[in-house]
This record gives structure tokens, C-alpha cells and sequence, in this order.
């Protein structure tokens, strides 16, 4: 009986210290995530630490890139998956891309990022907020990641309990974001100022918390925090010798306050991750994220053994279940709602988003939507949010930022062969009718052109689309015919343009119908006896009708610098009328009226751009045009020597828009002027660095200048010199471009070789210029 009681004593005296520690409150574990831009990456070495050592923190406060690692640690991700997830991201897609051309609707490329500035115009005022970089993929991805946690609206609930940082841009003080959409409360403590587009919240605007607490370990303590482990990778003020680009210097700018803070947050620490003295880049540097993950693993590493300590203290104690909630891939919308969008514009967007109650959804699937419904150019974002209904019933809230329905627009340019100008835009939305646009162009330079535009969707899912065009210019042209070259030819035209189309894929495709009507004088600029190497025309008119049917696929990545992605455009028309009226200074031919005969056109355009290595593109692209014409009839002038004007134009580097024209490099523009034509492009665009492109090129045609069934005899053995005008002949050009993205747009030297006529020719253009 002895024996037992020692032994009861015994046990009770060796269990005394875990009874009295499983009595002890566990202690308030806090992680704080630093801001920093591409220098947050630094942080996800730490959470696989943890991970590793089975420490779950009690709550989790970030801030900018800070709060977007430590959300989606919060709602259940786990170091591994953020790593991963932060080696799949396209980072200039997400962060600088803006929208891509792809997202663009059909009826809607060709006028996409064609303006250097534009500004709307609302109630009498002007008014446009500015920001270095568009945030519409990235919000959509932050919302794609944070499906899960959907259902969630307070931070507390999540996994993890968490806080975002954030700035009330109107009072100038903290904001602790606690309840709402995650997605939300982390893009909003990113919204750095003048980077991204401040976020509304209430009757205020939320920026970057970093303005005035980058690193907030007070906010910890504060929320009762008794161990803090603080990842740092901002840590005060960039050397100088770092401040060598833009965001950089934004950024230190705009936190002066948050630096100053930063040395009593830092003493606030249990355990300090200090990353600064490790880290090799800045805040910018996002293309060298697998950099940073190395260089944080640095400090991690240096902090294992207080984090060792940290794990066998917390063992004794019960800890969170860290991990995502589970969530089907797929869902049913029960209700769908739309905010802040225009009853005019609420039919086409309704119908391009094309989404339905009661149909399974992924949420690719809802973006996908909501790109479609973006590609308008209607909206400078579109945001969405989820709600519960009923208890069990999932709904939507789509919301639109809609652009002014007025804007003004307007960009430069300049080049080697029009010289220099400036264009200003007019571009109206649903002011004739509703889903409609309207567009005033005017390009004043030293070869002035200008452009009205009318477009208007119908149908149920306004696919169907009717586009009304009128366009001048008077230009100034370089030409060769019959082996006689002047380079004082004033070109003017004008021309008129009708189509009805359809879109096959809102996105990429559409196939229509059109009536099309031009007149073209042609005059020598200069009188014979001062420029006697110019032509014999002393004056030449031509009014021509085409009715056309054409096809267009297009779903480049880029406007500018398109990296992947197909172009196809086809067409064939006949033409409805061909009259001439030209005046000679040979004395045997004084005037030369009537009509030539008529034709037949059939074209066909394609260009791929793939990708090879991770910044080498490469590009090869086919031509294939043709002009069918009728029998001479007894009064008919001849179109083979007479229809310059109905003809295919040649040369240039700036692709001009028409089913006439194509560029090639080594010709300037418009310079060769057939009727048959067959050409084939091979080249490779290399990034350089940064914005810096060289682009080899090669580029090979068989052109002819009379009859189909004369040229396709020589068009695979061609014997003419181009210059001439004459036989059926091979025009072959090569070289390079260096170009530039600049914020004035592409900026692109060229130099080629021409063959014939055995010259290399330079090119330089900034900007775009007005086409029709």
C-alpha cells in the first residue's frame, strides 16, 4: 500500500511542470510582413521555415507586398505554394501589361493604345487620375487566388487571423483592414501612390500603407502580441547608388514617414529577419523574383536557431490547422448583379460577358467574362465580389469604372517618309445612339490626314457591328513607273468605307461585308520645266467602288512588340466602278477620260509570332494578293496602265492599315506600286534589355504589273528589275531595327538593303501615325 502511494506521488511530482505549463496561457504569436515591391518575395523563405517547424502564427499583419504574401499565407497557402506560385507569375503581365490585346474586342484593336495621353471629359470638366501602371490583372489574379476564402468577410475567420495596412489618402491616417474582401484589402495596401490607382473605401481613398507604416509591429503589439516575428525588406531609406529608376524613387518619396518610423518597429521584434543586408535588388525588380527567394533564405537561415527555440516552446501548446478550405473547382451563380454601369452601355456588356445563372463556372470562366466585357473600352477597370444568398445561394456583384463618355486624345509622331505631326482625337461614346462610338481624328503634319469614324453594335449579344468611315489625306509620294522615278508626286485622296461584320469570337475574329469608295488625284507637285524627272501625268483623277467580303482573326499579345499570337486577314472584292480622268503633257494625248475595265481582288495576309526562348521572338508572316481583270472591252481604258490608284501599294516600315497597302523594309512607303503580288517575311525580335528590341530581318516578294495570267507565269522565276514597272520581278530587302518602347511610344531606327536599284536606306519613326 506503501509501495503505491510513493509511486502515485512519484508520477504526480514528475507531471507537476507539464500540468502547470498546460495551464499556461499560450503565448500571442504575430507575423509581420514588411513592404518593398519585388523585394517582398524575401519573405516566403521565412513562411516555408515555418511551415517546417510546425509554427502557426495567431495572427498575421502585412503590409503592400507584405500583405499580399501574408493574405494568402493567412487564408491557408502554404510556403511551397507561394513559392510557386511566385515563380509562375509573368510579372510585367501583371503588374505593367495593363490589358492585353487579346482581351481587346475585335471591332475595338485597331484603335487600342493608339493616343499618347488621353483625358476625359464629364459634366463640362476635364478630369483623368493618373497611374504609371494598370492594376486590372493583377486584381483579377488576387481574386482568382483568394476563391477559396470567398465566403470570408472577417479577416479573424480566415484560417490564420489576418491584417492588411493601408492609408487614408484623405485624412492622412493608418488603416487596419479587417473585414471585407481579402482580394480587396491586399490590393488596397499596395496602392502605392502614383504606381497604382488609389482604391475607394467608404467616403475615402486608400494607398499603400507603407506611407506611413511600412513595417508595423506597433499594430502587433498593440493587438496583444507577446512574440513578434518581423520579416523586414523594406527597412528605411534606398542608398543612392539604388535609386536609379522610377518606382524606386517614387517609392522612397512617398514613404518618408514609414522610414522614419521603421528603426522603434524593428527594436519591437522577438525575432528580426533582417533582409536588408542581403538583399542584391530593389523594389522594381520584380524580373529577378528567383534572385530574391535565394537572397532570402539568407537571413531565414541566420534566424533558424531562435526559431528552433520558438518550435519547441509552442509544442506543448494546441496550435491552428493551417491549410485552404476546401472549395469545388467549379460553381453555380444564383443571382448576378451589375453596379456603376450606364444603361446605354448595359446591353453590350451584359452581352459580351455572356454569363448566366444556373451554368457552371470556374473562376478562369468568370475572368474570361469579365475580359470580354473589358475589351469594350468601355471601363478603366471592372471589379467583382462575391455574396451569399439565402444562406446557401452564391451571387455576384460585377461593378464598372467607366471611362468618360467624352475624351480628348492625342499623341506625336514623326518619321523618315511623312515627317513630323500631331494628332488629336475626339472619341465619343453612346452620344449618337447607345453602344455606339464616334471618332474625330484630325493629324496635322506636313502631310495632313484626317478621319471621321462611326460604329455601332447591335444584336442580342452585339456581336453584329455597322462601321461608317470617311478619310483624307494629302500626301506626298515617291514613285517608279516605266523606270522613271519622282519623289515630288502630291498624292491626295479620299475615301469612304461601309461594312457590316460579325463577330465570330468576340475577341479575336469577325468576318463581314462592305461597299467601299475612293478618289485619288495625282499631280506632280512641281511645273515640267523646273522638275522635268517627274512624270508625264500633268493631272490624274480616279473614282473607284469595291464591294468586298472579308474575314480578320488577330489575337497578338501586344500592339507594339507582340511576343505571341496569329494575324489572318482575307478578303476578295469587285469592283462596282473604275473612272479615269487624267490630262497628259504629251501633245498627241491632251485628256484621257472613261472607265477601264473592271476586276476581281483576292487576298490573303497571315503573320505568327512564337515565342523561342524566354526573350527572342520570332516572326514570319505571307502575302498573297491578286487582281483578276475583265476583258478589254471596245471603249475601256486599260487598268494594268491606268488603275495606279485601285492598285496594291508597297514599302514602308509602320504596318499601314488597308487591304492595299503592305509594308516592307528597304521601300519607302507606298513606293512600288502592282497589281500581283507574293510576299514572304522572316525575322526575330530580340529584347535587348528593358524596352530595347533588335529586330533582323529578311524580307522576299514576286511582284507583277499586269494581267494574273501573265505574272503567275514568271512569279516563281521572275526576270524584271521592280524599278521599272515593267515584267514581273523579285524585290528583296534585308536588315535591322533597333527599337525603343518609349512613353512616347515605339521609337524604331532601321537600316536595309533594297535590291535593284542596290542602296541601303535608313529609316527613323517615333510614335504612330494616322491611317486609315
Amino acid at each position: 500500500m506503501k509501495k503505491t502511494s510513493y509511486l502515485f506521488v512519484f508520477l504526480f511530482l514528475l507531471s507537476l511542470p507539464q500540468i502547470i505549463f498546460s495551464q499556461e496561457k499560450k503565448p500571442k504569436v504575430v507575423l509581420v510582413l514588411s513592404g518593398g515591391g519585388a523585394k517582398g518575395i524575401a519573405h516566403i523563405p521565412l513562411l516555408q521555415k515555418l511551415d517546417s517547424l510546425h509554427i502557426v502564427p495567431d495572427l498575421i499583419v502585412g503590409n503592400s507586398m507584405g500583405s499580399i504574401i501574408g493574405g494568402l499565407y493567412a487564408m491557408g497557402y502554404s510556403g511551397d505554394s507561394i513559392e510557386k506560385i511566385t515563380k509562375d507569375i509573368y510579372w510585367d503581365k501583371l503588374l505593367g501589361g495593363g490589358q492585353s490585346l487579346r482581351a481587346v474586342s475585335a471591332e475595338e484593336k485597331r484603335e487600342f493604345q493608339r493616343y499618347l495621353v488621353g483625358i476625359g471629359v464629364k459634366d463640362g470638366k476635364l478630369n483623368s487620375i493618373g497611374s504609371l501602371l494598370n492594376d486590372q490583372n493583377l486584381r483579377e489574379y488576387l481574386s482568382e487566388l483568394t476563391f477559396p476564402v470567398y465566403n470570408v468577410k472577417d479577416f479573424d475567420s480566415l484560417p490564420i487571423p489576418f491584417r492588411a495596412m493601408a492609408t487614408d489618402l484623405v485624412e492622412g491616417k493608418e488603416v487596419i483592414l479587417s473585414k471585407g474582401s481579402l482580394s480587396y484589402a491586399m490590393r488596397a495596401s499596395m496602392s502605392l501612390p502614383a504606381i497604382f490607382k488609389p482604391m475607394p473605401y467608404g467616403k475615402t481613398v486608400l494607398v499603400d500603407g507603407g506611407v506611413l507604416n511600412n513595417f508595423p509591429t506597433d499594430v502587433a503589439k498593440q493587438m496583444g502580441a507577446d512574440i513578434i516575428i518581423g520579416s523586414d525588406v523594406g527597412g528605411g531609406m534606398e542608398p543612392v547608388d539604388k535609386l536609379n529608376n522610377l518606382m524606386t524613387i517614387l517609392m522612397q518619396t512617398s514613404m518618408f514617414p514609414s522610414n522614419i518610423k521603421n528603426p522603434a518597429n524593428r527594436d519591437l521584434c522577438t525575432i528580426l529577419v533582417d533582409h536588408l543586408p542581403n538583399l542584391r535588388f530593389s523594389t522594381a525588380d520584380f524580373a529577378n523574383s528567383n534572385e530574391i527567394y535565394k537572397d532570402g533564405k539568407i537571413a531565414t537561415d541566420q534566424n533558424l536557431p531562435a526559431l528552433i527555440a520558438l518550435s519547441e516552446k509552442l509544442k506543448g501548446f494546441q496550435q491552428r490547422t493551417h491549410k485552404l478550405p476546401d472549395m469545388p473547382n467549379e460553381f453555380v451563380l444564383d443571382t448576378i448583379v451589375y453596379k456603376k454601369i450606364s444603361p446605354e452601355n448595359m446591353p453590350l456588356v451584359v452581352g459580351r460577358a455572356n454569363l448566366k445563372t444556373h451554368v457552371k463556372y470556374t473562376t478562369k470562366d468568370l475572368i474570361a467574362g469579365i475580359n470580354r466585357a473589358m475589351g469594350t473600352n468601355l471601363f478603366d477597370e471592372i471589379t467583382y465580389s462575391y455574396f451569399i444568398k439565402d444562406g446557401d445561394k452564391l451571387g455576384i456583384t460585377l461593378f464598372g469604372f467607366e471611362r468618360a463618355k467624352n475624351q480628348l486624345n492625342t499623341s506625336i509622331h514623326y518619321d523618315t517618309y511623312r515627317g513630323v505631326g500631331i494628332i488629336f482625337n475626339y472619341t465619343g461614346r453612346n452620344v449618337l445612339a447607345d453602344a455606339s462610338r464616334l471618332l474625330l481624328t484630325v493629324d496635322i503634319a506636313e502631310q495632313p490626314k484626317a478621319r471621321i469614324n462611326y460604329q455601332k453594335n447591335f444584336g442580342q449579344h452585339r456581336e453584329w457591328w455597322w462601321m461608317s468611315e470617311a478619310y483624307g489625306a494629302l500626301l506626298r509620294q515617291e514613285i517608279y513607273i516605266n523606270g522613271k522615278a519622282s519623289d515630288n508626286i502630291l498624292y491626295n485622296t479620299f475615301e469612304v468605307n461601309n461594312e457590316v461584320n460579325r463577330n465570330l469570337n468576340s475577341l479575336k475574329s469577325y468576318v463581314g461585308f462592305g461597299l467601299n469608295y475612293s478618289y485619288t488625284n495625282l499631280k506632280p507637285k512641281y511645273d515640267r520645266e523646273y522638275n522635268p524627272n517627274y512624270l508625264s501625268i500633268n493631272n490624274y483623277s480616279f473614282n473607284n467602288i469595291e464591294f468586298n467580303f472579308h474575314y480578320s482573326y488577330n489575337d497578338m499579345d501586344k500592339v507594339f512588340f507582340a511576343t505571341d499570337g496569329t494575324i489572318i486577314k482575307s478578303n476578295i472584292a469587285r469592283s462596282l466602278l473604275t473612272d479615269l480622268d487624267a490630262s497628259l503633257y504629251d501633245p498627241d494625248f491632251k485628256r484621257i477620260s472613261g472607265s477601264t475595265n473592271g476586276y476581281t481582288k483576292l487576298g490573303l495576309t497571315y503573320e505568327k509570332r512564337l515565342p523561342l526562348k524566354k526573350k527572342i521572338t520570332g516572326i514570319i508572316g505571307f502575302d498573297s494578293y491578286f487582281i483578276f481583270q475583265d476583258k478589254l472591252k471596245n471603249d475601256d481604258l486599260p487598268f494594268s496602265g491606268l488603275g495606279y490608284a485601285a492598285k496594291y501599294f508597297i514599302g514602308g516600315i509602320i504596318p499601314s492599315s488597308g487591304s492595299n497597302r503592305f509594308s516592307f523594309a528597304g521601300l519607302h512607303e507606298d513606293e512600288l506600286n502592282v497589281t500581283q503580288y507574293m510576299g514572304l517575311k522572316l525575322g526575330s525580335q530580340i529584347n535587348l534589355i528593358g524596352k530595347i528590341y533588335l529586330t533582323p530581318h529578311f524580307n522576299l516578294a514576286s511582284v507583277g504589273f499586269e494581267n494574273f495570267n501573265d505574272y503567275i507565269k514568271h512569279a516563281f522565276n521572275p526576270k524584271g528589275n521592280w524599278d521599272d514597272n515593267l515584267d514581273t520581278s523579285l524585290v528583296i530587302s534585308g536588315g535591322a531595327a533597333i527599337s525603343y518602347q518609349s512613353i512616347l511610344g515605339p521609337i524604331h531606327f532601321d537600316t536595309s538593303w533594297i535590291n535593284n536599284i542596290d542602296k541601303v536606306r535608313l529609316f527613323f519613326s517615333v510614335g504612330l501615325s494616322l491611317n486609315p
